[in-house]
C-alpha cells in the first residue's frame, strides 16, 4: 500500500527534467559562454531559495504497456525564491530545448508567474533567452494549421507594471514575445555580445531585404540608446547583480513602502568643492554626477538608462538610508535641454517613482527643450507635454534642487508649482521664460539698429539685464524661497527625506504604470 514506487518516479522524472534538452544542446549553451537555466536561476536567487513549479511538466513518450519511454521538460522554469531575504518569482528560459520556441514551452506557466506575483504581491524577474513564447514555424508539423494570435496572459503583464517590480534580464537572442517581456518591465539589461533583442531576427529581415546579423539587428548597443532596454552589461553575473540592486530600492508591491537601509553616511556631510564646481560662465558644462555623490548617500546613486535620453540622468540612491528617484540635468549631453529620448526617459522614471511611492529629488540645469529640426521630427512638442504631465500627475514628495538653468516650458517643470514647493536654488541658478543670450539682440533690435554707437549701446543693455539676473532679486519677490550655499545641499535633503517618510501612502496610483 506504499506510495514509495511513485516516489521514486517523481525524482526520475524531476532528473529527467533537469537534464534539459540534453547533453549536446547543454554543452553548445557551455561554449557560448552561457550559464544553463537552473544555474542562472541559483546565481540569482538567495542558495537552496528557490522553490521550482511545473518542473515536471513537458512532453513524455510511453511505450504500448504505458511505462514511461522518455520524457523533455518544458523550456520554461518557474517558481518562487528569495532576493536578500525577501520573496520573489522568477520564470526563466531554457534555450537548449528548442531555443525557447513556444513548441516546447507550456504557456500556462508563464501565465502562472505572472499571476502569482501579482496576487501575491511580489517582485518578479524574467530571464529571458529565446523566443519565450513566441512562434515558431514547426508547430504546423504538429498542428497542421494556423491560428489567430493571441497572447495568453497578458493582462497580468500589464497589470504588474502597476503593481509589484518587475525586472527582465535578457540573456541570450530576445524575439517577438521575448522581446516582449524584456520591454514589459520597470527594469531592463542586456549582456554585450550575448544578448539581443528585436521583433523578429535575421531571417525574418533578410526577407524583407536587409542582410543583417543579430547584433547588427538588435545588440545591445542599439538598444541600449534607443531606450528599449536600461542597461548594458558585460556579464551573466553583472546582470544578476544589476536585477538584485535595482530590487533593492523598490518595496515588495505597491502595498508596501520602500525600506530605509541602515545609513552608512554623515547626515551632516558638507563638501567644500561644491561652492567652486558651478562656472560663472554660463555655456562652460560641468559634471552633474560629482553633486550627485556629494549630496545622496554616498556609493548609493543606482543609475539606470544612462545609455540613453542622456540629457537627463535618472537612477536610485538613498538619502540617510531612504531610498528616492533621481532626475538630474546633465550639461554635458546638449547643454541638458530636454530631447524626445529625455522625455520618454522622464515619463517613464516618473511613473515608475509614482507607482512604487518614491520621493523625488530633481537636481535641475535645463535650458529648456532641444531646439531645432531634427528635435521637431522626433517630436519634441508632443513628449514635452507629456513628460510635464508626467511630472505634474506625480503626487509622491518632491524636492527641486535649482542647480542652474531653468528656462521655458522644460526649465517649468522642475516639479508641480500647484504644490507646496520644496525648492531650494543655488546661487548659480539662471532662470526664466528664455535665455537672455539672443533674447536681447530680438527684443532691442530697432533700438541698437538706430544706435550711435549700436555696440556699445548692446553692451550697455547686456550690463542692464545681467544685473536683473541675480537670483537675489528673484528672492526679493519671493520667487525663489531659498537661496543656499550649495554645501548645505545633503543636510536640507536629509531633513526633506525624513519629512517625506510623513507622506507616503500605500495602495494604487491615481494612474497606472505605462509600458
Amino acid at each position: 500500500m506504499s506510495w514509495r514506487k511513485d516516489i521514486d518516479e517523481l525524482r526520475a522524472r524531476e532528473a529527467m527534467a533537469e537534464e534539459m534538452g540534453g547533453g549536446e544542446r547543454v554543452a553548445r549553451q557551455k561554449s557560448l559562454g552561457k550559464l544553463t537555466v537552473r544555474e542562472r536561476v541559483d546565481a540569482l536567487l538567495d542558495p537552496g531559495s528557490l522553490h521550482e513549479i511545473g518542473k515536471i511538466a513537458g512532453e513524455a513518450r510511453y511505450d504500448a504497456d504505458g511505462a514511461l519511454e522518455s520524457f523533455r521538460a518544458s523550456n520554461f522554469v518557474v517558481g518562487r525564491g528569495r532576493v536578500a531575504g525577501r520573496p520573489v518569482m522568477v520564470q526563466a528560459d531554457d534555450f537548449t530545448v528548442r531555443g525557447g520556441a513556444a513548441d516546447a514551452a507550456i504557456w500556462q506557466k508563464m501565465v502562472l508567474a505572472e499571476q502569482m506575483a501579482n496576487e501575491y504581491r511580489m517582485p518578479l524577474i524574467r530571464l529571458v533567452d529565446g523566443t519565450g513564447g513566441g512562434g515558431s514555424v514547426k508547430m504546423l508539423e504538429k498542428d497542421p494549421r494556423t491560428y489567430i494570435p493571441a497572447t495568453p496572459g497578458w493582462e497580468w503583464v500589464v497589470a504588474n507594471l502597476s503593481t509589484v517590480p518587475v525586472v527582465a534580464l535578457a540573456l541570450g537572442p530576445c524575439a517577438g514575445l521575448g522581446a516582449g517581456r524584456v520591454a514589459a518591465s520597470h527594469y531592463s539589461v542586456m549582456v554585450r555580445g550575448m544578448s539581443q533583442v528585436f521583433v523578429a531576427g535575421p531571417p525574418v529581415a533578410k526577407a524583407i531585404g536587409e542582410d543583417v546579423d543579430k547584433e547588427q539587428l538588435g545588440g545591445a548597443e542599439i538598444n541600449g540608446k534607443n531606450g528599449t532596454v536600461d542597461d548594458i552589461v558585460d556579464s551573466e553575473a553583472a546582470a544578476f547583480e544589476a536585477a538584485r540592486r535595482f530590487l533593492s530600492y523598490l518595496p515588495a508591491s505597491i502595498d508596501d513602502l520602500p525600506q530605509r537601509a541602515p545609513p552608512r553616511d554623515r547626515p551632516d556631510r558638507r563638501e567644500d568643492f561644491l561652492v567652486d564646481l558651478i562656472p560663472r560662465d554660463r555655456m562652460v558644462p560641468y559634471k552633474m554626477r560629482r553633486i550627485l555623490e556629494a549630496t545622496l548617500d554616498q556609493g548609493s546613486f543606482f543609475e539606470i538608462g544612462r545609455q540613453w535620453g542622456r540629457p537627463i540622468i535618472t537612477g536610485f540612491a538613498r538619502i540617510d538610508g531612504y531610498p528616492v528617484a533621481v532626475l538630474a540635468g546633465d550639461p554635458m549631453f546638449l547643454g541638458g535641454a530636454w530631447t524626445a529620448d529625455a522625455c520618454r526617459k522622464i515619463i517613464r522614471f516618473v511613473d515608475t517613482a509614482q507607482t512604487f511611492h518614491m520621493p523625488v529629488v530633481h537636481f535641475v540645469d535645463c535650458p529648456g527643450f532641444a531646439v531645432g529640426v531634427k528635435h521637431e521630427r522626433a517630436g519634441i512638442v508632443r513628449l514635452g507635454v507629456q513628460a510635464m504631465a508626467a511630472i505634474y500627475q506625480a503626487r509622491v514628495p518632491w524636492c527641486a534642487i535649482v542647480v542652474r538653468k531653468a528656462y521655458g516650458l522644460a526649465g517649468s517643470a522642475m516639479s508641480n508649482p500647484s504644490r507646496a514647493k520644496y525648492r531650494y536654488c543655488w546661487p548659480s541658478g539662471d532662470w526664466g521664460s528664455l535665455p537672455m543670450e539672443g533674447g536681447i539682440e530680438a527684443a532691442f533690435k530697432r533700438d541698437i539698429e538706430t544706435a550711435a554707437d549700436p555696440e556699445a549701446f548692446l553692451q550697455s543693455v547686456r550690463a542692464r539685464m545681467e544685473a536683473m539676473r541675480s537670483p537675489f532679486r528673484t528672492a526679493e519677490a519671493f520667487y525663489a524661497e531659498e537661496i543656499i550655499d550649495p554645501r548645505d545641499t545633503r543636510p536640507l535633503l536629509v531633513e526633506w527625506a525624513h519629512l517625506a517618510q510623513r507622506t507616503l501612502a500605500r495602495g494604487p496610483s491615481t494612474f497606472g504604470m505605462r509600458p
